[in-house]
């Protein structure tokens, strides 16, 4: 073999190298892993508004306390938190603040106050039991999100979520996975 088909042999290996490792890249991002950005205070303390996301959404299974992203019929991408699933009675006490799923008050240690209807707006009624292939979901700022809580969002179908965030990349003091 000569100097000239080694050199046209090297080059050919890089560039099918590349060229897998790049169509492995984008069926990745384009089946598995997207990118999202929070827009909004409805899910501090845990996420903040501007955070760059990673979500899973390849084989994604829907479960309470994920932190979901939802896609809105104005393509619109909200970031909440799912509290109860298909076919789980819930209700909330205003006055004292609490949140019920299936008659067990849920242990939110990650919400930044007590759930009330500061924001107005025309609530569900409660309790209210989740219809099939759908969610309840409400953002951990509960009374700076607009949720399930309102008729404006309402149930959420599960074909309506993206898949999962499971990790924050930006910005870098906050780098890490969600819990």
């Amino acid at each position: 073999m000569n100097e000239n088909s080694t050199v046209k042999k090297e080059i050919c290996d890089w560039l099918e190298s590349v060229f897998i490792a790049v169509t492995i890249a984008i069926c990745i991002f384009s089946f598995g892993i997207r990118n999202v950005v929070v827009d909004g205070p409805s899910m501090m303390p845990t996420l903040e508004d501007k955070e760059r996301l990673i979500i899973l959404s390849c084989f994604y299974k829907v479960d309470a306390g994920d932190i979901v992203v939802i896609k809105r019929d104005n393509d619109t991408n909200i970031v909440k938190r799912v509290i109860a699933t298909e076919g789980q009675k819930v209700n909330i006490d205003f006055e004292k603040g609490e949140v019920y799923v299936d008659d067990v008050l849920l242990k939110e240690d990650y919400i930044a106050e007590l759930t009330t209807n500061k924001i107005g707006g025309e609530l569900v009624d409660f309790p209210c039991v989740v219809p099939p292939d759908s969610v309840f979901v409400l953002g951990d700022n509960r009374n700076r999100s607009v949720d399930s809580r309102f008729e404006s969002i309402g149930m959420v179908k599960k074909d309506h979520i993206f898949g999962e965030v499971i990790f924050r990349y930006s910005p870098l003091d906050r780098i890490g996975f969600i819990d």
